[in-house]
């Protein structure tokens, strides 16, 4: 019986994450497929996890160590600012020694575009705030037809109104006129939302006159509502493939929030096929927030998930104590811990661990787990499957935890 209970909970459970994957799936905004290295952007394939380097590039030994320990984390899309040519030189070694896709981050400078998509690279961002001469463009795109790799048009509220003032961007809204909804070449729009997604509009016109589709985008402002407003105006005019993020978001606490609520909203209105959280801080925190954000979600379940409650006045057992040491020893575990290819936990196994202060949430939170534990006085009532397998005393939870959770 009690056998017979745990596989129908599993079946219940596996049922409902099928029946959710499958809603989710359904309202997501349908756009052409793009290849960055073998990660597929778009065309309904997983939303992806990405970060930056913050070392200096032409420091190889650096910038390869900070891409591993990123890889170790999950992430699956790796960028490099490339400013300077000897920076551009060092991408093949760099290359050489990680196993994620490079997209080189361009700015002002064509040649070191070009010098990049010839040293082997996986996709070029180019930021048309800062990248408007005509004949150069057109030599990068010929070379990433060659290449056959992507362009990110990457639209940055910082360096927009560049673009507006370029001789090209009047070509361009001369050339295509209101065909394309696109404002007269002599004004800018009011509104920054505006302003961001007409901007990548007339950008990608650029590229398909060029016949060039091979096109991801990116709308990024460090206000939410106006990084919001914008891709849900550009989602109705193109089906390109969209990087989501809030720029220059701030430290962890400010990232975390923003990137929530504006690469959160999006998702859920099935907008976006690959993220960056933008921290000032160490890119590892990126990483470990955006997992965290798809996980949320329901857009990916990888490895090892904790819940855990905020304490208060009826809680009898140190919390905040157990699940530091809980995560603490599953890192150290090589088949549990990061190192297993995903952002927190093994790769292969979706496993949600509860651990509850007190009888109010703590035994529906446990029973909702694949393991969990319900805080008593100076105990706790373990589960496992929803059944609530015994009682184990607070000096003996964090060990029995980690033995059921090795177990499944």
């Amino acid at each position: 019986m009690f056998y017979y209970n745990i596989t129908f909970l599993k079946a219940k459970f596996l049922l409902l994450y099928l029946i959710t994957r499958f809603i989710i799936i359904s309202m997501r905004r349908k756009t052409k497929a793009v290849l960055v290295g073998k990660v597929k952007i778009g065309g309904l394939a997983l939303v992806s996890v990405q970060s930056m380097t913050k070392t200096d590039t032409r420091d190889i030994k650096a910038t390869v160590r900070q891409i591993r320990e990123l890889e170790k984390l999950g992430c699956e899309i790796i960028r490099i600012a490339v400013p300077d040519y000897q920076s551009a030189l060092s991408l093949p070694r760099i290359k050489k020694s990680i196993r994620i896709p490079i997209e080189v981050d361009i700015h002002f400078n064509p040649k070191l575009a070009l010098e990049s998509i010839k040293q082997g690279i996986d996709a070029v961002r180019l930021n048309p705030g800062n990248m408007t001469d005509k004949e150069p463009l057109i030599e990068i795109v010929k070379s990433a037809k060659r290449a056959r790799i992507p362009i990110r048009v990457g639209i940055n509220s910082g360096s927009v109104r560049g673009w507006y003032r370029s001789a090209l961007r009047h070509e361009i809204v001369r050339r295509s006129g209101p065909a394309y909804g696109i404002s007269p070449a002599n004004k800018i729009p009011s509104k920054q939302s505006q302003i961001l997604s007409r901007a990548a509009l007339e950008y990608i016109r650029f590229l398909e006159f060029l016949n060039f589709h091979n096109i991801m985008v990116s709308l990024k402002s460090s206000d939410v509502i106006s990084t919001i407003e914008a891709y849900r105006e550009l989602s109705t005019r193109c089906d390109y493939p969209f990087h989501l993020g809030i720029t220059a978001s701030g430290t962890i606490i400010d990232a975390t929030v923003k990137s929530s609520i504006g690469i959160g909203v999006l998702l859920l209105e099935g907008i976006g096929d690959t993220i960056r959280v933008s921290i000032t801080g160490p890119p590892e925190d990126e990483v470990r927030i955006g997992y965290k954000i798809l996980e949320s979600l329901g857009l990916r379940k990888q490895g090892l998930e904790i819940i855990s409650c905020p304490t208060c006045a009826r809680c009898k057992i140190d919390i905040v104590r157990i699940t530091e040491k809980v995560k603490s020893r599953i890192e150290r575990i090589p088949e549990l811990s990061a190192s297993g290819g995903s952002a927190f936990g093994r790769k292969d196994k979706n496993i949600k661990v509860a651990i509850m202060g007190c009888v109010v949430n703590g035994p529906g939170e446990a029973e909702d787990c694949d393991v969990g534990i319900a805080g008593g006085q100076n105990f706790g009532f373990l589960f496992k499957h929803g059944i609530r397998i015994r009682k184990v005393p607070e000096s003996k939870i964090v060990s029995e935890l980690i033995k059921e959770i090795k177990a499944i």
